[in-house]
C-alpha cells in the first residue's frame, strides 16, 4: 500500500470511528439538522419569499424562470408553408409548369394556382391558394414546359398548414419554465420580444479570514484563499448573480465589517465562508446573534461540513438569508450543495434538481450517524470513489463528476447512490 493510500485508508476509518450526537442526541448537546432535513429546510426558506419578477429582452431572460404563462400570440405557423424545397402543385399530373421566378420565403402573397399547374416554392414559402401539394425536388422531373411526379402525390403532402403547432392563444409553457435557448426560439417564433420573469438571486460573498493569501505559494503558515476563485463561479453555475466578493479579517474590524454586511447588503443572499463554529475568532454566531438573525439550520449531520448554517434575515416573505459555508474547501462544497443550490433554485422559482441513484464499485466507509459526499467518477456502469477527499482537499473534486450520497455507516460495494451532479457536468445555468 503507498503512503498516500495508507494516509486516506487511516482518513476513512478515523471517520467510521468519530461519535457524534446524532439529530435529536442527548440532553443539552447541540441537534445537528439530518443532511435531507437541512436540504428540504433551505427549499422552505426560498420558497416563503416574496417573488420578484421584472420584464427583460429575449437575450437577457435565458435562464431566467417564466413569471407568467407564454402564451401564443399568432397561430403557428401563421400561414400555409412549404416544409421542403420543390413544387406547389394543384390537381393531378402531369402539370404545366409556370414562368418567371418560383415563390420564395418572405415575398409577398404568391398568385394563386390553376388547375394543373405548378410552381418552383422553397421551405418556409407561403402556399399559393388552391395548391394541393408540394412535391420534393427530388421526388420529380421537368420535361419541357411538364413536372412529371416518380411518386404518388398525396393531398396536404409537405404543407405545414396554419395553426399546427399552435393556435393563437394557446398555452405553450406554464410559469416556472426554465428559459433554455429552445424557450427563447419558441419565444421569438410566437412574436415576443420580452419575457416576464424571475431574476436571478443576488449573491455577495464574503470570505473571512487572517491565514489568507491572495498571490503566490503558500509559506508561513499563510495560506493561499482556494474560495474566492471557486465560489463565484460556482454560484453563478447554479443560477445566482454574484455582485461581489470581499474579504474580511478575523479581527474585530473584520466581525464589525460583517455585522454592517449582514444588516446593510442589498444581495438576497450572504453567503461566508468560515467562522461558523465556536473558535474564538468564529464571528458568524454572534453576529447572527447581534442582528437578530433566525438560525433555520445551525449544523447539518454531514461530512464534510457539519458547521454550516443558515439564518434568515427580517421577516419571512421580504427578508434575506445567509449560508455559513465552513472554511475548508471540499467543507464549503459540500455546504453549498447541501444548503446554496436548493435555497437558489427555490428563491429563482426553479423546481427541485430530479433526484437519481447510480452503484458505487467498490465499498465506501460511512460515518457512525452522518451522512458523508463523497467525490466520484461516474462511467457508463458505476459511480466511482475518488481519492483525496479530506475536508481541506479539492484535489478529489477537481477531478469529479459528482459527489456521492454516502449514508451512515458506509455502503456496500454496488449500491445504489443517490448522485448529486456538480453544475459543470450537469450543464449548470445558461448565463
Amino acid at each position: 500500500m503507498t503512503p498516500a493510500n495508507s494516509a486516506e485508508r487511516a482518513l476513512d476509518e478515523a471517520l467510521a470511528l468519530v461519535s457524534r450526537v446524532p439529530e435529536g442526541g442527548g440532553a443539552g448537546e447541540h441537534k445537528a439538522a439530518s443532511w435531507p432535513r437541512a436540504r428540504e429546510a433551505a427549499v422552505r426558506a426560498g420558497a416563503g419569499v416574496r417573488a420578484r419578477t421584472h420584464r427583460v429582452p429575449l437575450a437577457d431572460a435565458l435562464g431566467e424562470v417564466l413569471a407568467a404563462p407564454l402564451d401564443a400570440l399568432t397561430d403557428l405557423p401563421s400561414f400555409d408553408t412549404s416544409a421542403m424545397d420543390g413544387w406547389a402543385v394543384a390537381g393531378p399530373g402531369p402539370w404545366s409548369v409556370r414562368t418567371g421566378a418560383g415563390v420564395l420565403a418572405g415575398s409577398d402573397r404568391p398568385a394563386p394556382l390553376a388547375d394543373g399547374e405548378a410552381v418552383r416554392i422553397a421551405t418556409g414559402a407561403r402556399i399559393p391558394t388552391d395548391t394541393t401539394a408540394v412535391i420534393r425536388t427530388e421526388h420529380c422531373r421537368e420535361a419541357g414546359t411538364q413536372l412529371f411526379a416518380d411518386r404518388p402525390v398525396l393531398t396536404g403532402q409537405d404543407i405545414r398548414p396554419r395553426g399546427q403547432e399552435c393556435r393563437s392563444g394557446d398555452l405553450l409553457l406554464p410559469a416556472g419554465s426554465l428559459v433554455t435557448p429552445a424557450v427563447l426560439g419558441l419565444a421569438a417564433a410566437a412574436g415576443y420580444d420580452e419575457l416576464a420573469t424571475r431574476p436571478r438571486p443576488r449573491v455577495e460573498i464574503l470570505v473571512l479570514g487572517d491565514e489568507l493569501l491572495t498571490e503566490g505559494r503558500p509559506h508561513d503558515g499563510l495560506i493561499r484563499d482556494a474560495l474566492s476563485p471557486m465560489l463565484g463561479p460556482w454560484l453563478a453555475r447554479l443560477g445566482a448573480e454574484v455582485v461581489g466578493t470581499r474579504r474580511l479579517g478575523d479581527d474585530p474590524e473584520g466581525a464589525a465589517a460583517l455585522l454592517e454586511a449582514v444588516t446593510g447588503s442589498t444581495a438576497d443572499v450572504l453567503v461566508t465562508t468560515g467562522g461558523t463554529a465556536s473558535g474564538p475568532v468564529d464571528h458568524v454566531h454572534p453576529v447572527l446573534r447581534e442582528a437578530g438573525a433566525e438560525l433555520l439550520v445551525d449544523g447539518v449531520a454531514v461530512r464534510p461540513g457539519h458547521p454550516m448554517l443558515l439564518a434568515r434575515i427580517g421577516d419571512r416573505v421580504d427578508g434575506r438569508h445567509l449560508v455559513g459555508l465552513p472554511g475548508n474547501p471540499l467543507a464549503a462544497v459540500s455546504g453549498l450543495l447541501t444548503l446554496a443550490e436548493p435555497l437558489l433554485r427555490a428563491l429563482a422559482g426553479r423546481r427541485k434538481r430530479p433526484r437519481y441513484t447510480a452503484p458505487v464499485q467498490g465499498d465506501v466507509p460511512g460515518h457512525p450517524y452522518d451522512t458523508r459526499l463523497v467525490p466520484v467518477l461516474l462511467s457508463d456502469e458505476h459511480a466511482v470513489p475518488l481519492r483525496y477527499h479530506g475536508p481541506a482537499m479539492l484535489r478529489g473534486v477537481a477531478a469529479a463528476d459528482a459527489l456521492a450520497v454516502v449514508p451512515p455507516k458506509g455502503a456496500r460495494s454496488g449500491q445504489d447512490l443517490e448522485i448529486l451532479d456538480l453544475p459543470w457536468a450537469s450543464g449548470g445555468c445558461f448565463t
